[in-house]
């Protein structure tokens, strides 16, 4: 009889999948897959009790072999391997809904960009807002036009006091060979070095001045110019994301009709925190920009002008005080080569 009710639960043998729910097993889960659901849906020999009372007979004829052989290692290794791959589809899955959300976002916002070039959609616009970023667009360029030209005096200068300094010592050399004209080379040669130290005097100041307004342009401003892009791609994604509810509000009201509708006024809302957001920080970073561009460009152009009203009158002493004033350090003749354990 012991037979017989073997051989019909071998015949009623019931397939359970990974979830616990009955069913047939994917057929293209591979090898791999079906031995590890074989393995956990079927018996484990470590759990595997020994009866002493018969078949119905109490508990407490019931002794676990685990407690006989030790702790499991198969059942470990099994549950290691199921929770390796749990979290890796976790992470792929994860990835996929970034993707879909992003292609989403980029399809909404490349069809509101479209209707707004073709003057079919509407776009948020904030009058005064948009009069200042255009300002300070048009601000940087002149900046950076004021730059460039700085850039230029810098390098031609420079060129004239390298000549000036070449020129003096060859009037200094002249006046040793030439003793017939020793005191006009003399006083030549002396003047160029006068004139040469002027010069890298003067170059000191504008190489601050230069330094300063790259500062201003290619940092602070291009900083303002980022949290300006930032919010014009927000006002993007509420437009695309307002003129969706736009369309959907005007399409059928039925059961899934009003949750699309609910998603998109959900969606909106966010999109439209985030824009508000952003125009209230360009706001506030276009005040503080004003602010430092004039206490800056206020100090640069007095610090311009005395230097080189002091350098063309001659003024040696008003034109060192000018850069004492500012606290400009010039470096000393030399310190920008290398030293000869560098030229190796």
């Amino acid at each position: 009889m012991a037979d017989g009710i073997m051989s019909k639960a071998a015949t009623m043998e019931i397939p359970i999948n990974r979830n616990g729910n009955t069913g047939t097993l994917p057929e293209d889960d591979g090898l791999e897959q079906d031995l590890q659901q074989v393995m956990v849906s079927g018996p484990n020999l470590n759990e595997t009790s020994i009866v002493s009372g018969g078949y119905g007979g109490t508990a407490e004829g019931i002794i676990p072999t685990g407690s006989i052989k030790g702790p499991s290692m198969h059942h470990s290794s099994s549950s290691s391997s199921m929770t390796a791959e749990d979290a890796g589809r976790g992470v792929a899955v994860e990835k996929l809904e970034t993707v879909k959300k992003w292609g989403l976002n980029t399809y909404k916002c490349t069809k509101q960009m479209i209707s707004e070039r073709f003057g079919r959609g509407s776009r948020t616009v904030d009058l005064e807002l948009e009069a200042q970023i255009e300002l300070l667009r048009d601000t940087k360029r002149k900046y950076e036009n004021v730059l460039r030209l700085s850039r230029a005096l810098t390098n031609h200068f420079y060129n004239m006091v390298q000549t000036q300094h070449a020129l003096g010592d060859t009037f200094a050399d002249l006046s040793q060979k030439s003793p017939e004209l020793r005191d006009e080379f003399g006083y030549n040669a002396e003047t160029q070095k006068l004139l040469c130290k002027n010069g890298e005097t003067l170059l000191g100041a504008i190489n601050f001045f230069v330094s300063s307004i790259n500062t201003l342009v290619n940092k602070t401003m291009e900083d303002t110019l980022m949290t300006i892009k930032m919010y014009e791609n927000a006002r993007l994604e509420y437009d695309a994301y307002r003129s969706d509810l736009e369309e959907l509000s005007l399409g059928p009201r039925d059961a899934a009709g009003v949750a699309r509708i609910d998603a998109a006024q959900q969606h909106c809302q966010v999109q439209k925190d985030k824009y508000e957001r952003l125009r209230s920080d360009v706001t506030i970073k276009l005040k503080f920009l004003e602010e430092n561009k004039v206490k800056v460009m206020h100090k640069q152009l007095l610090l311009f002008h005395n230097a080189i009203s002091a350098y063309f009158a001659g003024n040696q002493q008003q034109l060192e005080q000018t850069l004492k004033q500012f606290s400009i350090k010039l470096k000393p003749p030399g310190a920008d080569k290398p030293s000869w354990l560098e030229e190796q």
